[in-house]
C-alpha cells in the first residue's frame, strides 16, 4: 500500500487545484474574446482576475477545496457550479453599478460563463478518474481501523472492502473488550478482529494508521469521551459511528445552538438554496407542460364529458408537504368521487373505472391537470407521489418511515414510479419498496436527479403493468 507522493505534498497540491482553476478561468476568457473576434485588452484581464478572486473567495467559503475522497463526482460539480453561478453574478452586478458592463459584449460573457464551466467540471472529472485509478491500484491510499464489534462495524468494513476507488484501507477490527457485541457476531465477522484497542492506539501514535471509525453503541458515551481523549495524542482524524448511525437516517446534518451541536436525524435537503432552484424547476416545467398539452387536456375534457357523467375534475385530498392536507386535482376517471376516510384503491378490471378514464389512467393522462397543483406550489414535478388520506393513516402505522416521504412536496411522477413501484399496493411488500424507494430519492435528491427521473417519465413513467 503506497500513502506516498500525493500525501507527502497534499498541502502544495491544494494550492494547485487553486492555480488550475484561476488558469482555466483566464484561458477560457482569452479563447471566447479571441475566438469571437475582439481583443484581449487589458479591461478584459482585470473582468478574468476579478473573476478568479471572487471564485477562490466564494469556493473556500464552500469549501470546494475540501477532499472529496468519500463524497459523489455529483456532489462536487454542483458545489463547483454554484461557486462559479455565485462568481458570475457577484462580476455583472460588479459591471453594473461601476458603470462598465457596457463596455463587454453579452455574446463573448456568456460563452465564457458556459466554456469556464464546462472547464471546470471536465478538469474535476479527469483528476478524479486519476485518482480513483490510482486508489484501486493501491496508491494515494488512507489506513483505517475500526474499534468495537457490533453491526455497524461490520456494515462499514464490508462498504470499505467493496468500494475500493474510495482508497480507504482498513487494516481490521480491533476489539474493545466488555463493549463488544460478541453474542451476535458470526463466527466470519469475528475473523475480522485483528487485535484489542491498545494495538491500535499504538498503531495511530506510530502513525500507522490515518483514519479511525469508533463504533459503539450511543448509550457509551462515557467510553467514547475516553476513547476520543487517547487518541487525541495521536494524528489519526476520527470519526464516530455509534449504533444510531444504522437506522434510517434522512439527510442528518449537524447544527448548532448557540455553544452547543445538535445532529437533525430527519431532515430535508430541500433547503435555502436548494429550495429556490426547485421551485424554479417546477414552475418552469409546469408551464412548458401546460403550453404545449393544453390542446390535449382540452380534447380529454370533452372525451370525459361525452362519454360519462359527472365532472371533468375529480379533487381528492391527500397529504403534501410536512403533512397538510391538500387538495389533488386530476381527470375523473371512474363513475364515482370518493373522498373520505375509506378509499378502495384502484385495481385491474375494477367496475368503477369508465371506458374512457381506463384509457387517461393506462397513459397516466389523469395526471395531467396536478400541473396546477405544481404552479400553485403544493406540488412538485418530481417527488413521491401523494396518496389519499384514508390510504396514509392506513399505511403510517404500519410501513417503517412511511411519514418521512412528507418531507419533501409530493410530485407527479418520482423514482419510485419509474423504477415500476405505481399503482395498486395489493400487498404490503409493494408499499414497503415505494417507500424504500421514495426515501432513497429524498436521501439523494439534486437537480440532476430530477432531470433524469424527467427523462426516464418519458420513456417508461406514463404507462406500465401497473397502470389501471
Amino acid at each position: 500500500m503506497y500513502r506516498g507522493w500525493i500525501r507527502a505534498h497534499e498541502s502544495d497540491l491544494a494550492a494547485v487545484y487553486r492555480l488550475v482553476d484561476g488558469m482555466l478561468i483566464l484561458a477560457a476568457l482569452a479563447i471566447c474574446t479571441t475566438g469571437l473576434g475582439h481583443q484581449l485588452t487589458k479591461d478584459w484581464l482585470i473582468a478574468g482576475l476579478t473573476g478568479v478572486v471572487i471564485f477562490v473567495f466564494v469556493a473556500e467559503s464552500l469549501e470546494l477545496y475540501r477532499s472529496w475522497r468519500t463524497d459523489s463526482y455529483r456532489n462536487m460539480l454542483i458545489t463547483t457550479a454554484f461557486t462559479w453561478a455565485v462568481a458570475c453574478l457577484l462580476l455583472m452586478l460588479l459591471g453594473y453599478f461601476s458603470g462598465q458592463s457596457g463596455h463587454f459584449s453579452r455574446l463573448v460573457v456568456g460563452s465564457w460563463f458556459a466554456l469556464t464551466l464546462f472547464g471546470l467540471g471536465l478538469w474535476r472529472y479527469t483528476l478524479r478518474r486519476i485518482l480513483l485509478f490510482l486508489r484501486i491500484h493501491d496508491r494515494n491510499t488512507r489506513s483505517a481501523a475500526i474499534l468495537g464489534l457490533n453491526d455497524a462495524a461490520v456494515r462499514l468494513a464490508h462498504d470499505l472492502e467493496q468500494n475500493p476507488q474510495l482508497g480507504i484501507r482498513l487494516q481490521g477490527i480491533y476489539s474493545i473488550p466488555g463493549h463488544d457485541d460478541m453474542q451476535s457476531a458470526s463466527a466470519g465477522e469475528k475473523l475480522l478482529i485483528t487485535g484489542e484497542l491498545e494495538q491500535a492506539l499504538q498503531a495511530a501514535r506510530a502513525g500507522e494508521l490515518d483514519l479511525v471509525y469508533i463504533a459503539l453503541p450511543a448509550s457509551e458515551a462515557h467510553h467514547i469521551g475516553k476513547l476520543l481523549a487517547a487518541f487525541a495524542d495521536t494524528t489519526a482524524t476520527v470519526y464516530l459511528l455509534p449504533d444510531i448511525f444504522g437506522s434510517n437516517l434522512l439527510r442528518a446534518r449537524w447544527q448548532h445552538i448557540g455553544n452547543s451541536a445538535v445532529l437533525s436525524i430527519y431532515d430535508t435537503p430541500i433547503q435555502g438554496i436548494n429550495s429556490w432552484l426547485k421551485r424554479l424547476e417546477d414552475m418552469v416545467v409546469a408551464s412548458l407542460a401546460l403550453v404545449l398539452l393544453s390542446p390535449l387536456m382540452l380534447l380529454i375534457a370533452l372525451g370525459i364529458k361525452l362519454t360519462s357523467r359527472g365532472p371533468v375534475l375529480f379533487k381528492q385530498r391527500r397529504y403534501g408537504l410536512n403533512g397538510h392536507t391538500i387538495d389533488v386535482w386530476k381527470f375523473r376517471s371512474m363513475t364515482c368521487e370518493e373522498n373520505g376516510t375509506h378509499i378502495r384503491q384502484a385495481c385491474r378490471n375494477d367496475p368503477r373505472i369508465t371506458p374512457f378514464g381506463r384509457f387517461l389512467r393506462c397513459t397516466s393522462l389523469d395526471e395531467l391537470p396536478q400541473l396546477f397543483n405544481v404552479l400553485s406550489g403544493d406540488m412538485s414535478i418530481v417527488g413521491p407521489r401523494p396518496h389519499a388520506v384514508a390510504h396514509n393513516e392506513q399505511y403510517r402505522s404500519i410501513v417503517s418511515g412511511y411519514m418521512l416521504r412528507h418531507k419533501v412536496k409530493p410530485g407527479i411522477t418520482g423514482w419510485a414510479q419509474i423504477n415500476g413501484w405505481r399503482g395498486e399496493t395489493d400487498t404490503l411488500e409493494k408499499m414497503h419498496k415505494r417507500v424504500e424507494h421514495d426515501l432513497h430519492y429524498i436521501r439523494n435528491w439534486s437537480i440532476f436527479l430530477d432531470i433524469y427521473i424527467l427523462c426516464m417519465t418519458l420513456t417508461r413513467g406514463f404507462v406500465g403493468k401497473n397502470a389501471y
